[in-house]
């Protein structure tokens, strides 16, 4: 930090460190909350959706959290929000891929930006963290999403796919040790040097799978020049890349370095991040194919209309189903490119899990409950806060008593949480168990 830093900024770097971080938020576009409801807070300069607040509450107990009404994120991290609008092209459907993605705060930022017409691939390489990815953009509620769990050179096997890749390279976390003081103890010289070469091998791919024209968005949460300009300079050197300047307020307190954006805590209400944008200059452009799935089949017709009735009438989806019996609602348009997608990597979720067929009935999912295209003529139980913490710790909740027998969405301030199924004198709570909260909601 010496040699990055110069005169009077050491110190305050240094300060500001130990002070405590700030609390922000993204707010969902799609699922409002109700006039008065909104958390009130100075919003974040680089993102419109961004909101800081004054104290971090417990994110558990709040209703509205789980029905993905907002995403708790890093302030920094929101200005891909600014970088992206103001190098994309939005003005035709993107194809775009978030290849470092969990837990999912870049992934649901991406979906908000492409809108309900592009489609997005929210990618984890570490198994073990594609399920809170998963998770995560479900509650989001966007049906044009691949959720999936794959090497950065899978991808590559598709040459000219994407409009835009998003690499939140894996790094050393220098900028996330206010946040983090524990991450302090893996830090090592000997780190960052493995950190540096990893992060070349994923862009190497990344760029691979790069459109011509195409934008590839490069950011760490670190400082170190190994991981960020000097990785910039290595892509510029080695590949068909120009690197795009952003235009960036004075006010807002961002570092323009030689090769990006570094944001410093003592300058920015934020944790470290860098962050920088090139565009591709040459290379191929990848032809989508026929749809042809291996490993999933289209519904039998005579179940379309029973899956469809759960879904907004305007839908424009395709039903498929896996080899357990999963159905999947996805986009019309992007058929092709899931097709695609489905010979690259071996674990992937597409679009959104509607449920599964048992006899002549329909057996929703939670998913489904989350989404955008859901029916808003299923019968729904609104509930205050404390009936829905029950229902959210998967407990029996009140029912009134003119409630028909069925299916029935929970929902709080408007938001659906999940499903009960409701029948004479009782009720089941299909809130699924990894769902459930733990705490003591008193």
């Amino acid at each position: 930090m010496t040699h990055l830093l110069a005169g009077d900024e050491l110190p305050l770097f240094f300060r500001a460190l130990e002070e405590t971080p700030p609390v922000s938020i993204r707010l969902n576009p799609v699922k409002r909350l109700p006039e008065g409801q909104e958390p009130a807070g100075e919003r974040v300069q680089w993102c419109q959706e961004g909101v800081y607040l004054s104290q971090r509450p417990v994110f558990t107990l709040d209703p509205v959290f789980h029905a993905g009404a907002y995403y708790v994120q890093e302030a920094s991290s929101m200005f891909l929000c600014e970088a992206l609008r103001q190098t994309v092209d939005r003005s035709v459907p993107l194809r775009v891929l978030d290849l470092c993605a969990a837990p999912g705060g870049k992934s649901t930022l991406i979906a908000d930006f492409i809108g309900p017409d592009g489609l997005l691939v929210a990618n984890e390489t570490i198994r073990s963290r594609a399920g809170v990815l998963r998770e995560n953009i479900e509650k989001w509620g966007y049906a044009n999403v691949a959720v999936t769990s794959g090497e950065a050179e899978d991808f590559a096997r598709a040459p000219g796919f994407f409009d835009v890749v998003v690499t939140d390279a894996p790094c050393s976390g220098e900028g996330m040790f206010r946040k983090d003081p524990d991450s302090t103890g893996e830090w090592s010289p000997e780190n960052v040097a493995v950190c540096s070469a990893r992060q070349k091998r994923i862009l190497a791919s990344a760029v691979e799978c790069l459109k011509p024209g195409g934008i590839l968005v490069y950011s760490t949460c670190t400082y170190n020049k190994e991981e960020n300009t000097d990785n910039v300079s290595w892509l510029s050197a080695g590949f068909p890349l120009e690197l795009r300047k952003l235009r960036v307020p004075e006010q807002w307190g961002i570092t323009e370095t030689e090769g990006g954006y570094q944001f410093y805590p003592h300058k920015t209400r934020g944790e470290g991040f860098f962050i920088a944008v090139l565009q591709k200059t040459g290379g191929e452009v990848h032809k989508t194919a026929d749809a042809n799935f291996k490993n999933l089949s289209a519904i039998p017709k005579v179940s379309v209309p029973l899956v469809s009735g759960w879904m907004k009438k305007n839908a424009e989806l395709r039903y498929f189903q896996t080899a357990s019996g999963e159905i999947m609602a996805l986009p019309e348009k992007w058929i092709g490119e899931f097709s695609v997608l489905e010979k690259l990597v071996r674990l992937k979720w597409f679009g959104v899990n509607v449920g599964e067929i048992k006899g002549k009935d329909m057996i929703p999912s939670h998913a489904l409950a989350l989404c955008h295209q859901i029916s808003t003529e299923i019968q729904h139980l609104d509930t205050d806060r404390t009936q829905a913490l029950r229902f959210l710790k998967k407990e029996t909740i009140e029912l009134p008593e003119d409630i028909r027998n069925g299916w029935t969405l929970v929902r709080h301030h408007g938001l659906n949480l999940g499903w009960i199924k409701v029948m004479p004198g009782r009720m089941n709570n299909y809130l699924p168990q990894d769902r459930r909260i733990r705490m003591d909601i008193a």
